[in-house]
């Protein structure tokens, strides 16, 4: 059975799925020599071209020599990037790319001397230069892939994997492109030259130039060369493959060449092959062995709408509209510019756009080459698309899901090798541009991409500052320890003693504080829950408010005097008035009294004793009662003020409650008053003193008992009540008053016994009239 390298060297070559014939319309261009144009007067270098970002290594307003680098980078991806002519640079700015969208750039911008003077270039011999040396020079050079997809060519001359194949793609397989093909007509020499560098570098076991059966004068004379070149015999070869659009994609060429399938998502390097343009081959020996770096590129300019159509040697930034200036364009309404084939090229939105690397063509066809645009119809679902399908693909599913903006499920379908050959769009009945959905498909999937490896990054950015931040926090916390370990080691007896007592002062203070936070929540919910068991300071604020409360009463009692029915007083209300300003005016006496002198626990107890006595003999006896009402209610302000101590909460409401029954029965009385008209006044006045003396009555057991309560118990309620109420000045009583006050009580007292007397006399005249 035949090995791999058997078949090579017999020409034996496999059949490629799917593909195209379209029309080749290379005549317009491959007839002449390659050519050169004028210079033009501005050049656009866009910065960067190929690879990741860079620095710029000129600024506004210096002079530069053709070949001189602009940028400078250390990442492995990174191309340099040279001025193709001499001159200044005017300003570095964003301008139109050369793309599609036209989306602005960063662009240098040099404005040409006209002299073209090269800068001092190195000349090498290849034996003196290491492999590593050779690979240097090739990405100083910035050489890219010359194919069109400008990948970085050292990273191919440098693989981590052994190779046995080297192909040299001369198939330019594009419609109208003639690039390559007067490329190896004319310098095949410097191109198998190329190759030498790159059998050295790569020890293939075989190198095959594949060309295409229209280029017969291309084959023969890279044949001519390889004849004539020093590498070891058999190791090289050119092989004629059939003309079949998209055969110069680099994974149909491999399966033509080998019979072998790339798997999907990897590269060729692993099956042990590596694949270089012809141009990229030209580019190396340029750049090894005479120092020249990539600043110009083979382009062919062709279409029916330019006078010169042809292959120019064009230095890399040189306006597209120079270009056609030069070549006498002549557009039509609606013109079309295409940048690379009518297949896998795109159309300008801007002609003031630079050549790049990677641009092999520029395509100014007439409406008879190329129509208008069709409008898109339906799917009719045929099939042609699968079956041109060079990477065996499902066109249809990739169609239905990018229109959709469903781009994961595109991407499910193998959207990544999709090579953009532009075969489905040809075929399709429909005249749908299959191509350009796929594009939006997979620049959304890109910019996905890219966003999430820049969330990826940031990421990783913030878990480092927090390590850095805890490593810095370790480190002083460290730093701290050592110095507070110096300074005990190098304290005295007396420092460390010093040091123990101040540190006990701090910690009894503290726990003092804590102490006092304890109590004072502590008292709070006494106070509230009226609780016997706490104990608070004693104070003005019992009196005070037992004061208040009386002065409140006597205000009301005076409001309710002035609203009679009758719009007048009565002397019922008056008698009532005089003995209750007498009564509030002995409790005032009497408490402003006591708060001077207070008495002891001994006399306290003689005072409620004679109290309850003087309360028994009152309710005995019938006569005098304005005497006995006045007598309690003297006795309750006289046992508050004579304990000098507040009572509880639950005595101070039924003492108010007896002050309320007496405010009830004067109510009463006045009431009765107001009904009798017929009544003389005496009478009513007396029947006014017996309901008061009644209810003064009813009240007096009450008030005795809470009384006696309270004289027990006051030591240990006073300071509960005293932290409750809120403090009510008032001003004591003046002798003046008091005098006025004891007077008013006396009359008072004398109005009483005169009408009991005159109601006996009438009862005795009554009994003896009978």
């Amino acid at each position: 059975m035949l090995t791999l390298l058997d078949q090579l060297d017999k020409g034996t070559l496999w059949r490629s799925p799917g593909g195209i014939h379209p029309p080749e319309v290379k005549f317009l261009s491959n007839a002449t020599p390659i050519g050169q144009l004028p210079l033009a007067s501005t050049y656009l270098v866009p910065v960067p071209q190929v690879g990741e970002n860079c620095t710029l290594a000129m600024k506004v307003g210096d002079s530069v020599l053709k070949g001189t680098p602009l940028t400078q980078g250390t990442s492995i991806w990174h191309l340099p990037v040279h001025a193709p002519t001499s001159g200044t640079i005017v300003a570095i700015e964003p301008r139109a790319s050369n793309h599609a969208s036209a989306l602005p750039v960063n662009t240098c911008v040099i404005a040409a001397d006209g002299k073209d003077t090269w800068c001092e270039l190195v000349q090498n011999q290849l034996d003196d230069l290491s492999h590593q040396q050779i690979v240097d020079k090739v990405r100083s050079a910035g050489i890219a892939g010359m194919g069109g997809a400008a990948f970085p060519t050292h990273i191919k001359l440098n693989p981590v994997s052994e190779i046995d194949l080297v192909i040299i793609n001369g198939v330019e397989c594009e419609p109208y492109i003639s690039a390559d093909d007067r490329l190896m007509r004319e310098y095949s020499q410097d191109i198998l030259a190329g190759i030498g560098i790159i059998h050295r570098l790569l020890t293939p076991k075989r190198i095959v130039i594949a060309i295409e059966d229209n280029k017969p004068e291309a084959a023969k004379a890279m044949q001519t060369a390889v004849s004539q070149c020093g590498l070891p015999a058999g190791s090289i070869r050119v092989t004629v493959i059939p003309t079949k659009y998209p055969s110069g994609g680099e994974k149909q060429l491999i399966q033509i060449i080998t019979g072998r399938e790339v798997p999907s998502g990897a590269i060729p390097a692993k099956l042990g092959i590596v694949v270089h343009n012809v141009g990229t081959a030209y580019a190396i020996h340029q750049a090894v062995t005479q120092g020249k770096p990539l600043i110009e590129r083979v382009v062919t300019v062709t279409g029916k709408n330019v006078s010169k159509p042809g292959n120019y040697w064009l230095p890399i930034g040189t306006p597209v509209d120079h270009v056609l200036t030069a070549a006498e364009f002549t557009p039509e309404p609606d013109q079309k510019v295409i940048i690379g084939g009518p297949m896998m090229g795109h159309a300008l939105a801007n002609i003031q756009v630079p050549i790049l690397k990677g641009t092999n063509c520029i395509l100014v066809p007439s409406s008879q080459e190329i129509g208008s645009t069709p409008e898109e119809k339906a799917c009719i679902r045929c099939g042609e698309c699968a079956t041109a399908c060079p990477a065996l693909l499902l066109p249809q599913q990739l169609f239905w899901h990018a229109k959709a903006e469903e781009y994961d499920k595109a991407a499910s379908y193998n959207l990544k090798d999709c090579i953009e050959c532009g075969c489905c769009s040809y075929v399709c009945p429909s005249d749908i541009p299959l191509v350009e959905y796929y594009r939006i498909a997979k620049s959304a999937l890109k910019q996905a991409a890219d966003e999430k490896q820049q969330a990826e990054r940031a990421k990783q950015r913030f878990d480092a500052r927090l390590a850095r931040l805890e490593e810095e926090k370790l480190a002083r916390e460290a730093k701290a320890k050592e110095a507070s370990e110096r300074r005990q080691a190098s304290m005295t007896g007396t420092d460390k003693n010093a040091v123990a007592e101040a540190m006990a002062r701090i910690a009894a203070k503290k726990a003092a504080a804590a102490q006092a936070v304890t109590g004072e929540s502590i008292t709070e919910e006494s106070s509230v829950t009226t609780t016997d068991t706490t104990e608070v300071p004693k104070g003005k604020a019992a009196v005070a408010a037992a004061i208040a409360r009386a002065k409140a009463k006597k205000a009301a009692q005076a409001n309710a005097d002035g609203t009679d029915t009758n719009g007048a007083e009565t002397d019922s209300a008056k008698t009532d008035n005089a003995v209750t300003m007498d009564a509030n005016d002995s409790i005032s006496a009497t408490v402003a009294i006591a708060q001077e002198a207070p008495l002891s626990q001994k006399d306290k107890v003689a005072a409620a004793i004679a109290r309850a006595k003087a309360k028994k003999a009152a309710q005995q006896t019938d006569t005098a009662p304005l005497e006995s009402a006045e007598t309690a209610v003297n006795a309750a302000a006289t046992d508050i003020a004579v304990s000098n101590t507040d009572v509880s909460v639950n005595d101070a409401e039924a003492i108010k409650k007896a002050k309320v029954a007496a405010a009830v029965a004067r109510a009463k009385a006045k009431k009765i008053a107001a009904a009798s008209a017929a009544e003389s006044k005496t009478e009513s006045e007396i029947e006014s003193v017996d309901e008061i003396q009644t209810e003064a009555n009813v009240a007096s057991p009450s008030i005795a008992a809470t009384l006696d309560t309270a004289t027990t118990e006051a030591d240990a309620v006073l300071p509960s009540l005293e932290s409750a109420a809120e403090p009510i000045e008032t001003a004591p009583l003046s002798s003046d008053e008091l005098k006025k006050a004891r007077i008013a009580a006396t009359i008072a007292k004398a109005k009483a016994k005169k009408a009991a007397l005159a109601q006996e006399a009438n009862a005795s005249s009554d009994s003896s009239v009978d």
